[in-house]
C-alpha cells in the first residue's frame, strides 16, 4: 500500500494530537453517558462535528478516498487514542474503522455509495455481527463454529441466528452480518435498525468506551437482497481475512496512544507527589516502574510499525498480526497496571483516565482474539513450518 509520505503524515498526526489534547480531553468529564457510563450518541455526534470543523474527521482516509498506508495510519490512530473519546471524535474507532477498511477494499461501487460513504463522513455508526453466544456453543475465537444460517429465497437471503458481544449494535445504522450458507460463510450488508434484528440485552462489561456496548442479538427471518452480499456465497471468511489483520493492528495503535497518556499522567504524579522525604520518582521502586513503561511503550511502537510494514508490502499478515496483538496487549497491560500502582489510591479512582485505561486494556487482551488463541495459532504455524522444512 502506497502512502502520502512522512511529512504529510506528520502534519495530519500533529493536527489530530492538538485536537484530541485541546478539544477532546475536556469532554472526558462530560456527564452525557449511558447506564454503563459509555458516551452517548449525542456526545459522540457533537465531538464529530468539532472534528469536522477542525479538519480531522476520518483523518486516515483522504478526501479523494485514498487510505493512508498502515505505517502512516499507525501514527495517526495513536494520536486519536490519547483520549478514550478521541477515536470516536475523529471517526477512527472500532468497529467502524475496520468496517470502512473492508468496504473500501472489497465493496462494489453501489455498496461503497450506500454503506461506506456515510461511515467515512461520520454520519453513521456500524456493527460487525460475527461472534455468537458461548452458552449456545456458537462461533467465538473459532469462527468455523458459526451457527447463524443464510438460506436463499428468490433474490433475497433469509438469515436466522444469535449473536453476542456485538460492539455498537445499539444505535448503529449499518451492519455487516456473517452467516453460513450451504457453500460456507457469507457476509451481508444491512440497514439498521431492522425489526428482524432484536437486541436481547446489553451486558455490563469491564470496558465502557464504546457507544452501544456489546449487545446480545437474536436475528429472526432477516431478509437481505442478494446484491447486499459481499462477494459470493461461501467467501465470507476470505473477506473476513481482509479485515482481520488491519483491524487487529488498529486496536494496537489506538491503545498505544491511551497508554502513552496514562504514562504521562503517572509520570506527572510521581514527580509531584512527595513521600518519605522525596518525590516518588526518586524511590527506586517507582522510578523503575516508569522506566519499564518507557521500554514497553517503545517495544510496542516498534512491533506495530513492523507489522504495518508487512501489511503495506501486500501480505495478509495473519501470523505477524497475531504476534503483534499478543505482544502489544500484554505489554500495554503491564504499562497500565504500573500506572495504577505508581498512583496508589488515586490510580484506582476516576479522578484520572488511568483506571479506565487499565480496564480497557484488560478487555483488549480478549477482544480480537485472546492471547492464548493467537499463541495456539502461532504454535500450529511453527509445527507446519517444521514439517515442511523436514519433509
Amino acid at each position: 500500500m502506497t502512502g502520502i509520505g512522512a511529512e504529510l503524515t506528520a502534519d495530519i498526526a500533529a493536527r489530530v494530537e492538538r485536537f484530541v489534547r485541546d478539544i477532546v480531553v475536556p469532554y472526558e468529564k462530560d456527564p452525557r453517558r449511558d447506564h454503563h457510563h459509555a458516551p452517548t450518541d449525542e456526545l459522540v455526534l457533537e465531538l464529530k462535528e468539532k472534528a469536522r470543523s477542525a479538519g480531522v474527521l476520518t483523518p486516515h482516509i483522504l478526501p479523494d478516498g485514498r487510505h493512508l498506508s498502515q505505517r502512516e495510519t499507525a501514527l495517526v490512530l495513536q494520536k486519536t487514542g490519547l483520549s478514550s473519546l478521541g477515536p470516536l471524535a475523529c471517526n477512527t474507532n472500532a468497529p467502524d474503522e475496520g468496517n470502512m477498511y473492508l468496504l473500501g477494499r472489497v465493496g462494489s461501487p453501489e455498496i461503497k455509495e450506500r454503506f461506506l460513504k456515510p461511515l467515512v463522513e461520520g454520519r453513521a455508526r456500524s456493527a460487525f455481527f460475527m461472534t455468537e453466544p458461548a452458552s449456545e456453543n456458537g462461533a467465538g475465537s473459532d469462527p468455523s463454529m458459526m451457527q447463524t444460517t443464510a438460506v436463499p429465497d428468490g433474490n433475497h437471503w433469509v438469515i436466522n441466528g444469535r449473536k453476542a458481544f456485538i460492539t455498537g449494535a445499539q444505535g448503529a445504522e449499518i451492519g455487516i452480518v456473517m452467516a453460513k450458507s450451504e457453500d460456507g460463510a457469507c457476509m451481508f450488508l444491512v440497514d439498521l435498525p431492522d425489526p428482524a434484528i432484536h437486541i436481547d440485552r446489553v451486558p455490563n462489561t469491564i470496558d465502557n468506551s464504546m457507544p452501544g456496548g456489546h449487545a446480545v442479538i437474536t436475528i429472526e427471518n432477516l431478509r437481505v437482497p442478494a446484491d447486499q452480499m459481499l462477494g459470493q456465497s461461501g467467501e465470507g471468511f476470505k473477506y473476513a481475512q481482509v479485515r482481520l489483520s488491519p483491524a487487529r493492528l488498529s486496536h494496537c495503535m489506538r491503545w498505544l496512544g491511551a497508554c502513552i497518556r496514562a504514562d504521562e499522567i503517572a509520570t506527572d504524579y510521581a514527580n509531584r507527589r512527595q513521600a518519605f522525604g522525596k518525590a516518588l520518582i526518586d524511590h527506586e521502586g517507582v522510578g523503575f516502574m516508569l522506566a519499564d513503561n518507557l521500554i514497553d511503550l517503545k517495544q510496542t511502537e516498534l512491533i506495530i510499525n513492523w507489522c504495518a510494514d508487512v501489511l503495506d508490502a501486500g501480505s495478509l499478515g495473519t501470523s505477524e498480526s497475531s504476534m503483534a496483538k499478543v505482544a502489544v496487549s500484554e505489554a500495554l497491560m503491564r504499562v497500565a497496571d504500573r500506572c495504577v500502582q505508581v498512583m496508589g489510591g488515586t490510580g484506582v479512582t476516576d479522578d484520572t483516565i488511568v483506571e479506565q485505561v487499565f480496564r480497557e486494556i484488560r478487555a483488549f487482551r480478549i477482544y480480537d482474539g485472546p492471547t492464548e488463541v493467537h499463541k495456539w495459532s502461532l504454535a500450529k504455524k511453527i509445527k507446519r513450518d517444521w514439517r515442511e522444512a523436514n519433509s
